[in-house]
């Protein structure tokens, strides 16, 4: 997955890459060339006291010294560059490929994990492409050409670079291989700590009221020491690596030292050549030392490009049609429900079965029913959260599989149960439902939905912070600013999932007449389980168990419905319900 991952999406930068590979090589070229300088000043100009050859040939180390200089800062910049754009734009794909997710595949695949994948798990590999750029570039040529340079010094100690290249292969090889599981589990236990810490962070009001503070420590706790083991036991064997490298460095140091200085003594050798062999052996170990470090991070990165191509190979449930059919106009606000069934993946029996509903402009469409009846699923039905598993659900009397989902989207003005609030200002959040609204547009919503008084009473108006997820609002607020958010865009179904649940009931009786005035060529589709909420509607449909097992105006379905009779029994007096 790793190869692919990179194969795939390293192309893109070819010019900078070729680049890196180019300046990586002038340095490495450079610097292989150095030691050999080194030995004919010694042996050439030292030994026979040749000044000037000295300074001529210091002259060209000096030049050599800044040109692999040059060559290494021209490389890093291009590899940098490289590895920051390559890291951008995977965290756009993964971030693009999560948007056409459906509700499906976000359950499935879970917040915590998606972020942790487009944050943590990206940085991984962006890491070792870094990595590639500043050492794989670099490493086989320096370890290719310092044993050619160094057999070129003197065969004779040819031998050990023989004995100490395989070894230092082995021993990094080995760790290597028992570090690769531990990095799979502990990308998993990452996934853990974040579930567990976002949902304490969420869930804290609940945590706080029912006094589980410790045991919310506990369950932390666990999950974090769970991950600190599994951390620990690859810390062990990374904290091998460095020693054993070295080792095996060191021992080959005093044997080329011991075996040379015999060589040198004996006459087959000049001081000059041993120094540069001794130099051309710690760069080739340097270089395999360098490609230890990014061994070291081929086993994680490896697993997290595993979990990025999960994301990037999932495919929506919901897909959108490959000829898109267009709307009738004339038949705007239109939606049609026929046969509808929806089961879950594994569930054994489905949440809604052969629903068939009809809501026009104009008029009110409400659907009540027990919790768990199918109500909110029957919503995200709609503008394609799911798709129907039976049935059909026709929107401007177009399919909507066949609907282009922009197109779907802007037809419809979805407010859900939890008014979620975006990062920005109180305009920022109004204008998600019509990027160009005015000003006076955004008071006009904010009047339907009787938020104007709110908002003209904070300092900023629209111009007010809101906090991440409008914590910095009180729910009923919040839901105001939902309903607002969706009539600024004035779509032609207004879908409202339980909306006005944080709402009293004087509030709520405003923001329901407000709407009457701006939704007369607009279909209402209201999801609520206050029967005051939904009295008033053209239409009520009951749902029971995902069935409707009733529909018709409230004094109709008071008359011949026994779930609605039980439902508003719950709720009303016998003079409230008659009212």
């Amino acid at each position: 997955m790793l190869l692919r991952l990179l194969r795939e999406r390293l192309p893109a930068y070819r010019s900078w890459l070729l680049a890196v590979v180019g300046l990586q090589l002038v340095s490495v070229v450079a610097m292989l060339y150095l030691p050999s300088l080194n030995a004919r000043i010694i042996d050439d100009g030292i030994a026979t006291g040749d000044t000037g050859e000295i300074v001529r040939l210091g002259a060209i180390m000096l030049g050599v010294s800044v040109l692999q200089i040059a060559g290494s800062v021209g490389a890093a910049w291009y590899g940098a560059r490289t590895a920051m754009a390559f890291g951008r734009d995977l965290r756009g794909e993964v971030f693009a490929r999560v948007g056409t997710f459906s509700a499906r595949e976000l359950n499935q695949l879970g917040a915590p994990s998606l972020i942790t994948r487009g944050t943590n798990d990206v940085t991984q590999v962006q890491m070792l492409v870094l990595m590639t750029c500043l050492i794989a570039a670099s490493a086989p040529i320096m370890m290719v050409g310092g044993v050619v340079m160094a057999l070129r010094e003197d065969v004779g100690l040819g031998w050990i670079l023989a004995v100490v290249v395989p070894a230092l292969f082995l021993s990094v090889g080995f760790v290597i291989s028992r570090m690769v599981p531990s990095f799979r589990l502990m990308q998993g236990r990452i996934d853990e700590v974040n579930r567990v810490l976002r949902e304490q962070i969420t869930g804290i009001r609940v945590v706080r009221a029912f006094v589980r503070e410790p045991h919310e420590r506990e369950r932390f706790g666990r999950a974090n020491d769970d991950l600190t083991e599994v951390a620990t036991r690859a810390g062990r064997w990374m904290a091998t690596m460095f020693p054993l490298v070295m080792l095996v460095v060191n021992v080959a140091s005093v044997g080329v030292v011991w075996f040379g200085g015999h060589r040198v003594d004996s006459g087959e050798m000049g001081v000059g050549a041993l120094t540069a062999f001794l130099s051309y052996l710690m760069q080739i170990l340097m270089s395999i030392m360098m490609g230890t470090f990014m061994l070291m991070q081929v086993p994680r990165s490896a697993v997290c490009a595993d979990r990025i191509i999960e994301v990037l190979d999932t495919e929506s449930s919901v897909v959108p049609p490959a000829e898109p059919v267009p709307p009738d106009p004339a038949r705007r606000g239109e939606l049609d429900l026929e046969g509808v069934t929806f089961s879950y993946p594994g569930a054994e029996a489905p949440v809604l079965s052969d629903v068939t509903l009809r809501a026009r402009p104009g008029r009110t469409l409400a659907v009540i029913g027990s919790t768990g009846s199918g109500k909110t699923t029957l919503v995200n039905l709609v503008p394609r959260l799911f798709d129907a598993t039976g049935g059909t659900v026709r929107v401007a009397g177009v399919d909507v599989r066949d609907l282009d989902p922009q197109v779907l989207w802007g037809q419809i003005g979805l407010v859900p149960q939890k008014g979620y609030l975006f990062t920005g200002t109180v305009g920022d959040n109004l204008r998600h439902g019509r990027a160009d609204a005015t000003d006076e547009e955004l008071w006009a919503a904010l009047e339907v939905a009787q938020g104007r008084d709110f908002v003209e009473a904070l300092p900023e108006g629209l111009d007010a912070p809101v906090a991440q997820g409008g914590t910095n609002f009180s729910g009923g607020q919040r839901q105001r600013l939902a309903i607002a958010r969706a009539v600024v865009r004035r779509p032609g179904i207004y879908l409202f999932d339980d909306a006005f649940s944080a709402l009293d009931l004087a509030t709520d009786a405003r923001v329901r007449a407000a709407l009457a005035g701006v939704t007369t060529d607009a279909t209402v589709v209201v999801i609520a389980q206050r029967v005051s909420t939904i009295r008033d509607a053209e239409e009520i449909v009951v749902l029971d168990d995902g069935r409707v097992v009733g529909h018709g105006t409230h004094e109709e379905l008071l008359e011949t419905c026994a779930t609605y009779q039980e439902i508003v029994a719950s709720q009303l007096t016998a003079e409230e319900a008659v009212a």
